[in-house]
């Protein structure tokens, strides 16, 4: 058993790292092609909208499918649309410069494509871990994910630098073809329904609501993330335009930004692994706040010389990151049922992704009036806060939550 669930998460893994690097490149080239055409803080954090709010729209639906369709199939379905969509775009630029209005078209469908594919994921984690793995498998999750963003930004910036944007983002197809195939190795168990699931979609959305309210640690700390999703998601459309109008760089400096955050991920996502079971859940995500605000204090206050300082502390923040997201993840999958969990994290992600571009539309006229450090500087305090109420709800939450 023990090997057959490792093999699994080893096959779909080796197709991810694809998949993640070339959406890394893709992510990364396409904010740096708008950083350095329009040199705006508001169309990009417009471009983040369109990135981040047809997820948080559809999310909260989209369990409700995600528990009744088989999810090895809905990730194969959503990778795919994802990649035709990357396919158009990258055609379309291919021809020539095509407008602000259809790029969002492209991201918001690429969007909404992926509030099918996350979630789906997720769900399918505990069919195939033990439960006692879950915050194991968060840490190999970080860290793969953080090996594909290590050399994203720089593949990114390379080949957009060599060719054009339209390459990098054909890229991305032959990557979702690799994840694709691998996923079609791996036997993902479907859980069956309940028999006395109610058979309405609104019923059903219902009951995963329901389910979700009654978990109150749950409730509690998704509500502080949701605090930290408005303060902190801006930065990361906003670290390229940090460096080039706080520093005065280029492409280049941007991407080892990029690079050094996500080697610091593979740390973090490493550590995590290796000692997943040393603290509670809840004692990770209060560290791994208190450092992330603390490293965007401190980017916040530096001067346009330091660069080689806001490497280092984008390392420490990057190392900090899977202590809050893999924890925050494997609590989730511990406190529900495989056949409401679709429902319960398509929830959980809404929230957050609502979260996110209410920080985005605050984080554009504040950056562009004010400098982006001042988003840095503040965002870094939110946090502190955040992890600070984390930290005070520690015993009660501790006393409440399934321990990893």
């Amino acid at each position: 058993m023990q090997i057959q669930w490792k093999k699994a998460f080893a096959l779909i893994f080796s197709g991810q790292i694809f998949s993640i690097l070339t959406s890394s490149m893709v992510q990364f080239a396409v904010i740096w092609h708008l950083t350095e055409s329009t040199g705006s803080a508001a169309v990009l954090m417009i471009a983040g909208l369109a990135a981040f709010l047809p997820q948080a729209v559809l999310g909260p639906f989209v369990g409700v499918w995600l528990d009744r369709w088989n999810r090895k199939i809905t990730m194969i379905i959503a990778d795919s649309a994802i990649a035709l969509f990357s396919l158009i775009l990258g055609i379309y630029f291919m021809w020539g410069e095509p407008g602000l209005g259809f790029v969002y078209v492209i991201l918001s469908l690429r969007s909404a494509a992926s509030a099918f594919h996350a979630p789906a994921f997720q769900a399918a984690v505990p069919l195939i871990a033990p439960e006692e793995e879950l915050t194991r498998v968060a840490g190999w999750q970080q860290m793969v994910f953080s090996f594909s963003n290590v050399m994203g930004p720089a593949l990114g910036i390379a080949v957009y630098s060599a060719t054009s944007l339209g390459a990098v983002l054909l890229l991305d197809v032959a990557g979702a073809l690799i994840a694709n195939l691998m996923l079609f190795m791996v036997k993902i168990h479907q859980p069956k329904v309940q028999s006395t699931a109610a058979p309405s979609f609104v019923q059903e959305f219902r009951l995963g609501w329901n389910a979700l309210i009654q978990a109150k640690p749950i409730v509690l700390i998704t509500g502080a993330t949701a605090v930290f999703s408005i303060a902190f998601m801006p930065l990361a459309t906003l670290f390229p335009y940090m460096t080039l109008s706080h520093f005065g760089r280029g492409g280049y400096s941007a991407s080892l930004v990029e690079a050094v955050f996500s080697i610091g991920m593979i740390l973090g996502g490493l550590l995590l692994s290796m000692f997943s079971s040393k603290w509670s859940d809840i004692s990770y995500m209060s560290v791994g706040l208190l450092v992330i605000g603390l490293t965007c204090v401190i980017s916040g206050l530096i001067g346009p010389n330091a660069f080689v300082i806001f490497a280092i502390l984008s390392f420490l923040m990057g190392s900090a990151a899977p202590f809050f997201n893999g924890p925050f993840m494997a609590m989730i999958q511990r406190s529900f049922e495989p056949e409401m969990l679709g429902r319960v994290i398509s929830l959980v992600t809404s929230i957050m992704m609502l979260s996110s571009p209410i920080g985005l539309l605050l984080a554009g006229p504040v950056v562009d009036r004010y400098g982006v450090q001042l988003w840095f500087l503040g965002s870094g305090i939110v946090v502190m806060l955040t992890a600070l109420f984390i930290f005070i709800q520690f015993r009660r939450l501790a006393s409440a939550l399934p321990m990893n």
